[in-house]
């Protein structure tokens, strides 16, 4: 017993474990399988988090409205009508023209910056700087297309006399 508390105490010998250990785990090889893992469990988190803020902001709004409701038949008092905003489904709204120019033109200046310093540092490669432009370019042609045709309602949501828009 005494001779394997020797041999496990033995400067020598934990050198040589250390070093037997550290020749078995290559850390590129590990980060190159965890990123991905953590990547996808992280990804899958803030999705599921999400949406469970979301439902339980919806709970707590029904709970508080059937509280009021429940308060109101108890004092005798007319029900407060449904908020119409309860059951609507709470969608982005539309993108307009403007929001297409504005998107194409940050990628497209996102991706001219890349290709110029890419190339100015010599890259060969320089030309995957050109995938946002492409992009930017894209934006463009939507804001091209849709910026002369009329909303689906037929008239103007912001009134048309919007200073901040050019004509």
């Amino acid at each position: 017993m005494t001779d394997l508390l020797t041999t496990a105490t033995d400067p020598g010998t934990l050198a040589a474990i250390a070093e037997a250990a550290s020749s078995h785990t290559d850390v590129a090889a590990i980060l190159g399988i965890m990123v991905p893992i953590v990547a996808i469990v992280l990804g899958l988190g803030a999705v599921m988090l999400g949406m469970w803020l979301d439902f339980r902001k919806k709970r707590e709004m029904f709970q508080m409205h059937h509280a009021e409701r429940m308060a109101a038949i108890d004092k005798g008092i007319d029900l407060p009508p449904l908020p119409p905003g309860f059951f609507q489904n709470h969608k982005r709204p539309e993108f307009t023209p403007y929001t297409y120019l504005r998107r194409g033109l940050m990628w497209s200046l996102i991706g001219i910056g890349v290709t110029v310093a890419l190339w100015g540092t010599g890259e060969r490669e320089f030309w995957w700087g050109l995938v946002p432009v492409g992009v930017g370019v894209a934006y463009l042609l939507s804001y091209v297309i849709e910026r002369n045709r009329k909303p689906a309602g037929g008239n103007d949501p912001a009134g048309g006399n919007d200073p901040q828009r050019p004509a």
